[in-house]
């Protein structure tokens, strides 16, 4: 099936209607519409991709999907096989820990010196963010709710405005996102997110830093374990379904 035209990898649609111009070169859009379908689950560990089907609903030819294929290689989301094509990377417990024993302390960190530096537009914006999310969690909006909490850790990391924290998170930042995601399906989980949020918000809000690390340290963490949790019951039900 064809994607949407407000989806089309060379013509996308704000939220007021208008057509969003990208100067990105076209296989770095098809990297973005499939790093999204990877990190959403769309498509699923260990699918292989079918390239020429891809190519049809991104309405794109196949060199840049094989291009775009090349980015998201080099970023670990997709194993690229010799004549065999590619699939996309499995997603494991061991691996989803490491990375959370990692994220958790580097955003702890950025919610640290954002609750100092942090600019009044910054908290606005944060604050506007985090009603955003509180609404999309209410109407049980999954997909909102997950695109306003990833663009509230990026203004918590953007807010701490240190270059190299910034580039250390941004390396792990798709494999963040596509563990993340794994983590809030869960309505409870969600609930106890919320309350981290309004915390974190509060802290920021008092300029009060060892609260801010706290308390965005420990939302981390119960993340991880939430993700972890999840991976391990697929991890279960595909042994299962592979032992019949």
């Amino acid at each position: 099936m064809k994607t949407r035209r407000s989806d089309h990898p060379r013509r996308r649609v704000d939220a007021r209607g208008k057509v969003v111009i990208s100067r990105a070169p076209l296989h770095e859009q098809v990297a973005e519409e499939i790093r999204r379908m990877i990190v959403t689950g769309r498509l699923a560990p260990g699918e292989k991709i079918k390239v020429s089907e891809l190519a049809e609903e991104l309405d794109v030819s196949l060199t840049p999907m094989r291009e775009a294929l090349k980015i998201l290689g080099k970023e670990s989301l997709v194993d690229l096989i010799a004549n065999r094509g590619a699939r996309v990377s499995e997603i494991t417990v061991d691996g989803t820990r490491s990375l959370f024993e990692v994220i958790s302390r580097l955003e702890a960190l950025a919610a640290e010196l954002a609750a100092c530096r942090i600019t009044r537009a910054e908290l606005q914006e944060l604050e506007d963010l985090h009603r955003q999310m509180i609404e999309s969690h209410q109407a049980n909006d999954l997909q909102a709710y997950f695109d306003l909490n990833l663009e509230i850790h990026n203004l918590v990391v953007d807010a701490a405005k240190n270059s190299d924290l910034t580039r250390t998170r941004t390396s792990l930042a798709f494999h963040v996102e596509r563990a993340r995601f794994v983590s809030v399906a869960t309505r409870g989980h969600r609930d106890l997110s919320v309350r981290d949020h309004d915390n974190l918000m509060q802290a920021l809000r008092d300029g009060d830093p060892d609260r801010a690390r706290d308390v965005w340290q420990a939302h981390l963490e119960r993340a991880g374990n939430e993700a972890c949790r999840l991976v391990a019951l697929w991890e279960a039900e595909t042994d299962q379904a592979a032992a019949q």
